[in-house]
């Protein structure tokens, strides 16, 4: 694989094996000024990169055949200042530990407003360009969406505390805080899940 990174550029690869999500990524991407292009397998995506390296990487992790963590590490390997959001539709913390010691930030989960989207590329576009401006600091990196409330999000600490977290709180809102379906959708049993909660000071709803 090529080990050179091209000029800055504003293309999007998007990684998503559903196709009616990937086909709606592909359709809104445009109007917040990137260049998508999508593929349907992580083997796919590392051929595209070959091809015709993008600068932001939006990856699903539960892909069929090569799973997103190892289209991850490959792409931290050969393209290392191509910025990768993680988008997926559970709580997977095994994969948000691995991120971190590869440079994560945050993931996006799975349904996600367009606008947090939006956030999240803008700030890959930036991570993008001082990596560019600056190689000998370029690393892997991981962004996602901050919560809506949240204005300093570049300030934000990288730990797994804080991904699980605000997984953990994405969870509860997308379920209106019912605690038996956060459990399910996390994985883990609900008296974990209450564990959970007293160890981050979350309130009970």
């Amino acid at each position: 694989m090529a080990q050179t990174n091209p000029s800055p550029n504003r293309r999007v690869l998007v990684v998503e094996d559903e196709p009616k999500l990937r086909a709606m990524l592909l359709r809104a991407i445009p109007d917040m000024g990137f260049e998508p292009i999508g593929a349907a397998t992580g083997e796919d995506a590392l051929q595209s990169m070959q091809d015709l390296p993008a600068a932001i990487v939006i990856l699903d992790l539960n892909l069929p055949g090569i799973h997103g963590m190892a289209v991850f590490e490959k792409i931290c390997e050969h393209w290392p200042q191509t910025q990768v959001i993680i988008m997926t539709g559970y709580g997977d913390l095994d994969a948000a530990q691995q991120s971190i010691r590869l440079g994560v930030v945050d993931f996006l989960t799975k349904p996600c407003m367009l606008g947090d989207l939006e956030h999240a590329l803008d700030r890959a576009w930036r991570k993008r360009l001082d990596q560019q401006d600056h190689p000998d600091m370029a690393r892997p990196s991981v962004v996602a969406a901050a919560p809506k409330d949240t204005e300093a999000v570049a300030d934000r600490p990288q730990t797994l505390q804080d991904v699980e977290k605000q997984l953990i709180l994405n969870a509860l809102d997308r379920h209106d805080g019912n605690r038996a379906a956060t459990a399910n959708e996390l994985g883990i049993s609900v008296r974990t899940l209450y564990y959970r909660l007293s160890q981050y000071d979350i309130e009970e709803a």
